[in-house]
């Protein structure tokens, strides 16, 4: 059968694309060879965040007597895992059918099978072949394997934590990224022993070292060991042994980073340094007329930036051309507090030459994070200092991940600190740090 696009893969980048590409008149095929929705939605994004959602209920209902509520024991609070995965679940069943719905309303053909590539319009899924003008690789990724010299050790997969009928009391989070650091901060949000711990002295790529110094001062606080640089040598009788450390381990948690999930190709597809599928600034391929879109291509881990990948690639198709400004998506990290980055880095802007202005507030000084007793965290804008444009923003709060957005607006229309200490937001919110960072950019904060 002959299509305008085939998409190989059904996760975020790949539903996104799919839909759009019906959406605008172009017939559609999507590959999917195990699950709608991808690792995001079945293993990794949202069960993910459901479950550290439950874990932060948890802890904060121990402190429930500060808010004037009487009458829980902290020492009667059960964390009832089977439950707590018989929620995630429930929302992952209802979220994949839903992209199932939209893929039907929207006329895209979903073929179950594993495809492999055989020239540049052509695909064959389980003897198959059907063909395209266009083929878009969503594949994905996936955690790297652990070596050898671990291969006694009790590994719990993350595709594979729901298989767990109890949670064990002595965790390795082994990776790098906040994704481990999550993880980790889950398990002791439910009263386990944690320790994280990385080989690659490089643990958080992409990140400003501001929030990197906070996020290692955050370990520190909550009492979670972070063991990073030292070489892992082996594990036995119930212990992982890290250069001069003994680190008792019930189970060890694979949160590697990830390696790309390539599909069979004739020819075959080129690869960047690091073993992802290499593209060019409109993400086509080595092969003409195949383009690969989301973790495959290496240049983004994060679900949201694949799912944008996807619709700038159908508009491509379209003949709209446009530049993909990748450091306008933000980075979103479900830690506790939430912390989120969008534009350049402090280091970057250096890099670049540009003289810039640092403006920081901080919660301590906000009525709304007061009120709800999360007064962990700040806000930090990064400016030109010659025309206030706005070249980054940080956040750390309880609910950055959503708050972020707005600086998102900021960054795509090329606002000023003048736009964001103008910009007026309603009392009591937390969202008022923006303005109080805008007004610290321009003279000083009102509050501080």
């Amino acid at each position: 059968m002959e299509y305008d696009v085939i998409i190989i893969g059904a996760g975020p980048a790949g539903y996104v694309a799919a839909i759009r590409a019906a959406q605008v008149g172009l017939k559609t095929a999507i590959i999917e060879k195990k699950y709608i929705g991808g690792m995001c939605l079945n293993w990794g994004c949202i069960p993910s965040k459901s479950i550290i959602e439950s874990a932060k209920l948890f802890n904060r209902m121990k402190n429930s007597a500060e808010f004037g509520i009487e009458g829980i024991d902290p020492k009667a609070l059960t964390f009832r895992w089977d439950k707590v995965k018989s929620r995630s679940q429930k929302i992952t069943r209802k979220l994949t059918a839903g992209i199932g719905f939209l893929l039907k309303k929207n006329g895209v053909d979903v073929i179950m099978g594993e495809a492999k590539i055989t020239g540049s319009g052509s695909v064959v899924v389980d003897n198959r072949s059907i063909t395209a003008k266009s083929i878009i690789i969503a594949t994905g990724s996936y955690p790297a394997p652990l070596s050898d010299k671990l291969s006694n050790a009790p590994v719990v997969h993350l595709e594979r934590i729901f298989d767990l009928k109890e949670i064990p009391e002595n965790i390795v989070v082994y990776g790098k990224g906040v994704m481990s650091i999550e993880m980790a901060q889950f398990f002791q949000l439910i009263g386990k022993s944690v320790t994280v711990v990385s080989e690659d002295s490089e643990f958080f790529p992409g990140i400003d070292e501001y929030l990197q110094s906070f996020i290692t001062r955050k370990l520190k606080a909550d009492g979670i060991p972070f063991v990073v640089g030292d070489p892992v040598e082996k594990f036995e009788d119930g212990y992982l042994y890290v250069k001069d450390k003994k680190i008792a381990c019930d189970a060890l948690v694979n949160s590697s980073f990830r390696n790309a999930i390539i599909p069979e190709s004739q020819p075959a597809l080129s690869l960047n340094e690091q073993g992802f599928i290499a593209v060019n600034d409109s993400f086509e391929t080595s092969i003409p007329g195949v383009y690969a879109i989301g973790d495959v291509n290496g240049k983004s881990f994060l679900a949201h930036i694949a799912s944008a990948q996807g619709l700038w690639l159908v508009n491509h198709l379209k003949g709209i051309q446009t530049e993909f400004a990748i450091h306008k998506y933000p980075l979103n990290f479900y830690t506790v507090p939430e912390i989120a980055q969008i534009g350049l880095t402090e280091q970057q802007i250096k890099d670049e030459g540009i003289e810039y202005k640092v403006s920081e507030f901080p919660l301590t000084a906000n009525g709304k994070a007061l009120i709800e007793g999360n007064t962990e965290g700040f806000i930090r804008m990064l400016s030109d200092k010659k025309y206030g444009e706005v070249l980054g923003v940080q956040i750390v709060a309880d609910h950055a991940t959503d708050m972020i957005a707005e600086a998102s607006a900021y960054l795509q229309m090329e606002g000023t600190v003048y736009d964001v200490a103008q910009t007026i937001h309603a009392h009591p919110s937390v969202s008022e740090i923006f303005m109080e960072a805008g007004f610290e950019a321009v003279d000083k904060a009102i509050h501080k």
